[in-house]
């Protein structure tokens, strides 16, 4: 284990934070507080390990929130983005095409859980979402419904991004309530939280079929919810509600894609086959900026027609498709089966979750603990905004060499794909010795307070 280090207690952090608070402004961030919550200012990285501005190292357990799947610069990743430079960095693909997109769609159509699919590239995950719904609302009007069809069902607790129709359909929370007045209604699901969720939602699209052009899920686990988990076999029912009543199906793997829950899609775990998907997050490996909206072969036809008729989806974005986005995209995707990284998931999955269990302190502490693939929370009986120990934990993590985050009352653990069996033991022991420290700070506060 580490030593204990300090962050910021030095005139070269200090500066960089200064520097850092004249001109940044950090989203879900109270910049009026920033400073004094010691930011790490990250100068560089290698392997699993984030280095910041004073050389101090961290092991990067949230992978970058969430981004980062091989680590940080991986040779391979780095060769590809070079030689893509040396061939040409960006050019648009609204009415044209580029080399290296046309590859990586072609890769991605092969592992795709869907039939014969089309993908629309954008910047990050809400965008996604944000194409996706606007693609299943057009869908309808293309083929004929002028009338209905207009709404969408999701999930309480879910979330899908904060763009404007993300904020809709995502359950709340973040801040969200500000924003209402700009939110369009949506029929709302349970969450995963309850035991009937899918059966619930199943039953709702058979009843408000005609009026819905879409559902959207996030397959297996509501990742910002605190990882909440449903059972795989849950989603079979909503994917033969949607069959029978031609309701699109829309699966948000922003977050569970790419290997994170132990397969390639987590919809391959729930056995669904979706009309659209959203990809995000961990299509790059955490290097560049880049999202899908994926659609199958009965959602692209319907857009197709004569040029520039009403049937053409009239979206698309300036850096949608970037060619180094795309190129290191590709090896990634090849590296990913290359180096047999879903084994690893599975098996540093487990050990986590028994490393877990088996520390005396965290079970003790713990109210639950939530485990799905390499994404895993750590709900803390007792927390609230007072005590906010969930984010003290955190910051103590931090000043023992592990970058973790807090949503709420739950301590989130997601690593990088190639954790280590010697890192997982590493980021249980540090935040049990976090955890304690934590606790006894609030213990002589209590007593004082008493």
């Amino acid at each position: 284990m580490q030593n204990e280090i300090r962050i910021g207690s030095d005139a070269g952090a200090a500066a960089w934070i200064e520097r850092d608070m004249a001109v940044v402004w950090h989203g879900f961030t109270q910049m009026e507080c920033y400073g004094r919550n010691a930011p790490l200012i990250v100068e560089r990285a290698e392997g699993r390990e984030l280095i910041d501005v004073d050389g101090r190292r961290y092991l990067d357990a949230i992978s970058s929130l969430w981004v980062t799947t091989l680590g940080h610069r991986v040779p391979e990743l780095d060769a590809a983005l070079r030689d893509q430079i040396d061939r040409v960095a960006h050019s648009t693909l609204l009415g044209n095409g580029n080399r290296v997109v046309i590859e990586l769609a072609e890769a991605l159509a092969q592992v795709v859980p869907m039939d014969q699919p089309h993908f629309l590239f954008a910047a990050d995950g809400a965008s996604a979402v944000e194409q996706s719904l606007k693609i299943a609302f057009q869908y309808w009007r293309n083929i004929g419904h002028g009338q209905g069809r207009d709404t969408y069902l999701a999930f309480g607790e879910a979330y899908h991004g904060d763009t404007v129709g993300g904020l809709s359909v995502g359950g709340g929370g973040f801040g969200t309530e500000v924003f209402q007045p700009l939110r369009f209604p949506v029929l709302r699901a349970p969450s995963f939280a309850r035991k009937d969720a899918l059966r619930e939602a199943a039953r709702m699209v058979e009843t408000h079929a005609q009026r819905l052009a879409a559902v959207i899920v996030e397959p297996m686990v509501q990742g910002a919810a605190g990882m909440l988990i449903a059972p795989a076999g849950d989603f079979l029912q909503l994917q033969q509600a949607c069959e029978r009543t031609g309701v699109l199906l829309i699966c948000d793997e922003v977050a569970t894609g790419f290997g994170r829950t132990g397969s390639l899609f987590a919809a391959e775990q729930c056995g669904l086959r979706p009309d659209l998907m959203c990809l995000g997050k961990g299509i790059t490996g955490g290097y560049l900026p880049m999202s899908a909206s994926v659609a199958n072969r009965r959602v692209y036809e319907a857009f197709l027609g004569p040029d520039l008729s009403e049937r053409t989806f009239y979206h698309g974005h300036s850096y949608g498709g970037n060619a180094l986005a795309a190129a290191v995209a590709l090896r990634h995707l090849s590296l990913l089966k290359q180096w047999n990284v879903l084994d690893n998931v599975r098996a540093r999955s487990a050990q986590l979750e028994a490393s877990l269990r088996a520390s005396e302190r965290l079970r003790a502490a713990a109210r639950d603990i939530r485990v799905a693939g390499l994404m895993c929370a750590i709900e803390l009986a007792g927390d609230d905004a007072q005590r906010r120990l969930a984010r003290r934990t955190c910051a103590a993590m931090v000043r023992r060499g592990v970058l973790a985050r807090s949503l709420g009352s739950n301590v989130i653990l997601v690593p990088p794909l190639t954790v280590t069996a010697a890192e997982i033991e590493r980021i249980v022991a540090t935040l049990a010795a976090a955890l304690g420290d934590v606790l006894d700070e609030v213990a002589v506060l209590d007593e004082a307070g008493a």
